[in-house]
């Protein structure tokens, strides 16, 4: 008969250093899980539970929204097409951080492996935000200017730089932790921004006639709720306070999963309504994204991100392993 029997969780002091979590005490698995082990850990409380769930879940609302709007509204449409790329992006993200939360305990390197990915698909995600943004949210007065025309091919190239500096920035988490903090949050705060800058610039500056409608509200809640993510991502909150009390539930990671849904959710109302109320503006007004210019972008984007994360994963045999290991004294 087969038995479903899993291993104890283990406490902090039972794993290597590179599976630690500030903060968080007990409830890890063993660092050499089989994959049908990570699989079955799905339903097991560990630290690790929720925080898969929590992009789990969202991955199949999401997909659902996307085959909907696809079926309905995308085939032969091609000023539908750039929200096309936004609502399947928007479901790769959280499919691959629940995958990389998943199977993260296999190895030290596959721990890495699955995160290398996970900042690939973040940044996937980053680019059909900023497509989606070209397309549908741009402020009149920023609509065929030459920030625009550059706007999408700038937005491809800061996907390749913070896949780059943040697969590097797992190198220094053991020796340099704050280094690593600082790198990692950056890499993904400045393509946020340049994405950003065009709902900032409506939002705070001129908006203009056309993009004076419901969407602004839902763009500020997604402001909002991007910036308490990126609060809780970095701040180790409560978890950091309290050490052992919030290890299965409530802890920094599991609240940063919870607001970065919530945030793409606000986002893709904001661009859906944007897509409605200002079509007919748009369409007049502005020379839209071509099926090339769109296949180029994400096929860009794509290749030089896997080439990182190829290079980086490789990197992780040709280290020797106390240097990729082994704390500074």
């Amino acid at each position: 008969m087969l038995s479903l029997k899993l291993p104890r969780p283990l406490s902090i002091d039972q794993i290597p250093q590179v599976f630690h979590e500030q903060g968080i005490l007990f409830g890890y698995r063993p660092p050499q899980s089989s994959a049908a082990a990570c699989l079955l850990s799905l339903f097991q409380m560990t630290n690790e539970t929720l925080n898969i769930w929590t992009h789990l879940l969202p991955f199949w609302f999401f997909t659902w929204r996307f085959v909907t709007l696809y079926v309905t509204d995308v085939q032969n449409d091609s000023y539908s097409w750039p929200l096309l790329v936004y609502m399947g992006t928007s479901c790769v993200y959280p499919f691959a951080s629940s995958c990389a939360h998943t199977f993260s305990s296999m190895s030290k390197n596959a721990r890495h492996i699955c995160y290398f990915l996970d900042y690939g698909a973040v940044n996937l995600f980053s680019l059909g935000s900023a497509i989606a943004y070209s397309a549908y949210t741009f402020p009149d007065k920023l609509v065929c200017t030459t920030f625009h025309d550059y706007y999408v091919a700038l937005a491809v190239l800061n996907t390749i730089v913070s896949t780059g500096l943040s697969c590097y920035s797992r190198f220094l988490e053991i020796q340099k932790p704050r280094l690593c903090k600082i790198l990692r949050i950056l890499a993904f705060a400045y393509p946020y921004t340049w994405d950003s800058f065009p709902i900032f610039y409506r939002l705070f500056l001129f908006p203009g006639e056309s993009a004076q409608n419901e969407a602004s509200m839902y763009h500020q809640k997604h402001m909002a709720m991007t910036l308490l993510a990126s609060f809780l991502y970095s701040a180790h909150l409560p978890e950091r306070l309290a050490p052992g009390r919030f290890d299965y539930i409530g802890h920094s990671h599991q609240l940063f999963h919870v607001c970065v849904i919530l945030a793409t959710h606000m986002q893709m109302e904001a661009i859906l309504l944007d897509k409605t109320l200002r079509k007919e503006w748009l369409l007049a007004s502005s020379r839209p994204l071509s099926l090339v210019q769109i296949t180029g972008a994400m096929i860009l984007c794509i290749i030089f991100s896997l080439s990182n994360i190829l290079y980086f994963s490789a990197a992780l045999y040709r280290i020797p392993e106390p240097e990729l290991h082994k704390k500074e004294t």
